[in-house]
């Protein structure tokens, strides 16, 4: 991998096998949208991972944050991915969580 910065941007050469790029090339895109394409991949693999939040993830992609959320959930990436251990956490703590029962009027 090769990197050139130029103009406030990073410029990454990735060498990648003949398969992959046969793959890549039957997709039929543009240079400038199979970098756009990447650069997605690249951002939802990120988010995916829990390296950054939904907010930044919208905003490397220029989308706002609700149609990130909506579009990594049409890709099969939750907005909400919790363990069993974790949900049960949130559970017993909001069972143990005060609750004031008065109600003003």
């Amino acid at each position: 991998m090769s990197r050139a910065i130029k103009g406030g941007a990073v410029t990454v050469q990735v060498t990648i096998d003949e398969e992959l790029a046969g793959l890549v090339s039957s997709l039929g895109e543009r240079a400038g949208d199979f970098d756009a394409r990447v650069r997605e991949w690249l951002v939802l693999d990120l988010y995916r991972q829990h390296h950054i939040s939904s907010g930044k993830a919208a905003s490397l992609l220029g989308m706002d944050r609700i149609a990130f959320i909506q579009h990594s959930s049409t890709l099969g990436i939750p907005f909400i991915d919790m363990t069993e251990a974790d949900w049960q956490a949130e559970v017993e703590t909001a069972r143990n969580f005060p609750i004031d029962r008065r109600i003003e009027h």
